[in-house]
């Protein structure tokens, strides 16, 4: 044997030995991520996870709190607002009808998420 030259054997012993060490290394970080510890609930608010689905007084909803309701923006929810004051307040859920840009389809949409509770 000629010092200097791997034979196709000590390839091989070296490959397996290469081999060996990175199923070990691969064994060793795999137990390590089993020791950390692992969270396995969390608690979360309701109202973090499902927004509030109460309906919404007419008389007394803000314009931002109307703003957040399906189809209705800040620019409609201060035309509600200016109908409402200019009127003294809403009798009864259809009269937001009765503020330019809220039809019949605005209206279906706001259905159980509007409330009139009182004209005050």
């Amino acid at each position: 044997m000629k010092a200097g030259k791997i034979t196709k054997t000590e390839w091989l012993l070296l490959g397996m030995t290469g081999l060996f060490l990175c199923v070990l290394l691969g064994l060793f970080l795999h137990d390590r991520r089993a020791d950390m510890p692992v969270e396995t609930e969390i608690r979360v608010p309701q109202e973090e996870i499902l927004p509030d689905l109460s309906p919404l007084d007419l008389n007394r909803a803000t314009a931002e709190e109307l703003a957040e309701l399906p189809g209705i923006g800040p620019e409609l929810a201060g035309r509600i607002v200016a109908c409402r004051e200019e009127r003294g307040g809403f009798g009864s859920v259809e009269e937001i009808m009765e503020v330019p840009g809220i039809g019949e389809g605005k209206f279906a949409a706001l259905e159980g998420r509007i409330t009139v509770e009182d004209r005050s």
